[in-house]
């Protein structure tokens, strides 16, 4: 999934604070493609979200 499609699964969270938590090694695992472009995996991403929930559990 592009950049602007996971942020909009977090509920917009803005690009600038993902691309910080990106800085920080916090953010959803990535990749980029030949072009340059960011891409998840939306299992990737789910994964990510759950890990957040059960530490806040």
């Amino acid at each position: 999934m592009t950049v602007p499609e996971a942020l909009s699964e977090l509920g917009g969270v803005s690009r600038r604070t993902f691309y910080r938590w990106r800085e920080l090694g916090v953010a959803p695992a990535s990749f980029k493609l030949p072009n340059g472009e960011l891409r998840l995996w939306r299992s990737d991403l789910l994964e990510w979200l759950q890990e957040r929930e059960d530490l806040a559990a």
